[in-house]
């Protein structure tokens, strides 16, 4: 019993020696069984498919955004819608004046409807009827072609001529003697042409008309031959004491109406000849009816008065909104300016441009999720990119690519204009080991991470692959699934227990 009371006593002394040791003891337990959790945030090693993602910002465009404006030069007569406007693909938005141009579409649709239908007798009488006007008009011009050149050679230039009609002699000295021989021989030679070209006009009909065509045209070339050389002549003359400068004038007058004259009858010959051929070609089209031929023809005329109509006309290219109207009733417009500005509806794209060390991966119909800055990154948006522009183009001095990207389906929400922060995915990499870039450390060139293996944490190299997004890092050897990294691993020199 003495010895129990002096047991007790002596542990009543010494108790703080007994809390110490208790509490070293607990303290080398917590060192190693409980000190795992001080080690700071983990991630447990889990291969999976992880896609390899670009990230970029740009902006949200209409799908379809045109300035509008007219093909040819015109005086606005109307116009049709206004800003903020919604129209269908086709309406009619602004048109110049064109009643001209719209009878001609009616009257090109009437010959095609005419055509497709037949020709009936009242048309075969019709184009018969403008034959025989056109070949009454040629042989007017047939005549009129004489008579011209007659008056022309026998009133006019004969006036300088010495016997014009048996032996020609200039009345005034030429400079150039060789011209002055030439335009006597063209005078010498004309007169037998006027023989024969009165016989032949002297029995011309309108049956016939077409037959004299070629040979009145050679007569009318040597007269204008004839013309020309002798204004040349008198350009190359001078007065002198049988001829005056005023009777030189006089003549040099008289050769330009001449020729004048002529030249006129030139060009009503070719005239009235070109609308005898295309009578008879009607009349030869009408007869045979409305062949394949024939009705393609007239749908191509059909198809050019439209073509010349629609060049009046500002349309809507595509179901969209006005968002600019600058046409005004009665303001001439030309081709060059722009009048009219329209977005489409639906499907919105984004453009962005992506710099040349991320665009290798990106391609056609790549898959992308876009947040918009209007609605936070909680709310996404499915797009696929639709095209890369094959040129750069330099922003800060460093070349970039356009990609434009389209939203999969339409949204009410979607602005134009508005800020798009777009993930691309370019790839997937299977069964892959993926970790946060940042739990990646290194040392003497050599990359390492922080594997917690049971209570203790050891630093072990790795070998990296591609980064598959920002932020994130593949591990192509060194860790193994299930391991645990530390996210901020630890120096190299430090090894925790």
């Amino acid at each position: 019993m003495a010895y129990l009371s002096r047991t007790m006593l002596w542990l009543q002394k010494r108790w703080h020696v007994f809390l110490a040791i208790l509490i070293v003891l607990f303290a080398a337990w917590y060192y190693f069984f409980g000190r795992t959790a001080s080690f700071g945030p983990t991630i447990t090693v889990t291969p999976a498919d992880f896609p390899e993602q670009v990230a970029v910002s740009g902006t949200v465009t209409a799908a379809k955004d045109v300035a509008l404006g007219f093909a040819a030069n015109g005086r606005i007569s109307n116009t049709y819608a206004r800003v903020g406007q919604h129209v269908e693909a086709g309406t009619v938005l602004a048109e110049t004046e064109n009643g001209d141009l719209a009878a001609a579409l009616n009257q090109a649709e009437a010959n095609l409807a005419s055509l497709q239908t037949g020709s009936r007798p009242e048309q075969v009488a019709v184009a018969e009827a403008a034959v025989g006007s056109a070949q009454t008009a040629l042989v007017s011009a047939l005549q009129s072609a004489y008579t011209v050149s007659d008056d022309a050679v026998h009133n006019k230039i004969d006036a300088f001529f010495s016997n014009p009609r048996s032996n020609p002699k200039l009345t005034f000295t030429v400079a150039n003697a060789n011209l002055e021989l030439t335009v006597e021989s063209d005078r010498q030679a004309i007169e037998p042409v006027f023989a024969s070209w009165a016989a032949r006009i002297a029995k011309v009909t309108p049956a016939t008309a077409a037959d004299s065509v070629s040979a009145s045209q050679s007569y009318l070339k040597q007269v204008m031959a004839l013309l020309t050389d002798a204004n040349a002549a008198l350009n190359q003359s001078s007065p002198d004491q049988t001829t005056s400068a005023s009777v030189l004038a006089a003549y040099t007058a008289s050769i330009g109406v001449a020729r004048a004259n002529v030249n006129s009858a030139i060009s009503a010959l070719t005239a009235a000849t070109s609308a005898l051929d295309s009578a008879q070609k009607n009349l030869t089209l009408t007869e045979a009816g409305p062949t394949a031929d024939a009705v393609a023809a007239q749908q191509a005329a059909v198809q050019a008065a439209q073509a010349a109509l629609a060049k009046t006309r500002i349309t809507a290219p595509f179901s969209g909104t006005v968002t600019r109207m600058d046409a005004k009733v009665g303001e001439i417009v030309s081709p060059t300016t722009s009048d009219i500005s329209m977005q489409s509806d639906g499907v919105f794209q984004i453009e962005t441009y992506i710099p040349e060390i991320s665009i290798a991966n990106i391609a056609p119909q790549d898959a992308a999720t876009v947040t918009l800055d209007a609605y936070g990154p909680s709310v996404s948006f499915p797009a696929k990119v639709i095209m890369v522009d094959p040129a750069e183009t330099m922003q800060n001095g460093v070349p970039t690519y356009k990609t434009t990207l389209s939203f999969l389906t339409p949204d009410a929400r979607m602005r134009s204009g508005m800020t798009a922060n777009v993930l691309i995915t370019t790839a997937i990499l299977p069964n892959a080991v993926v970790i946060p870039s940042g739990a990646v450390n290194t040392y003497q060139g050599k990359s390492y991470v922080s594997v917690v293996r049971g209570r203790v944490v050891v630093n072990t190299a790795v070998t990296l692959g591609p980064s598959p997004s920002l932020g994130e890092v593949q591990i192509l050897s060194g860790l193994s699934s299930g391991d645990m990294l530390l996210l901020t691993p630890l120096p190299q020199n430090g090894v925790a227990r």
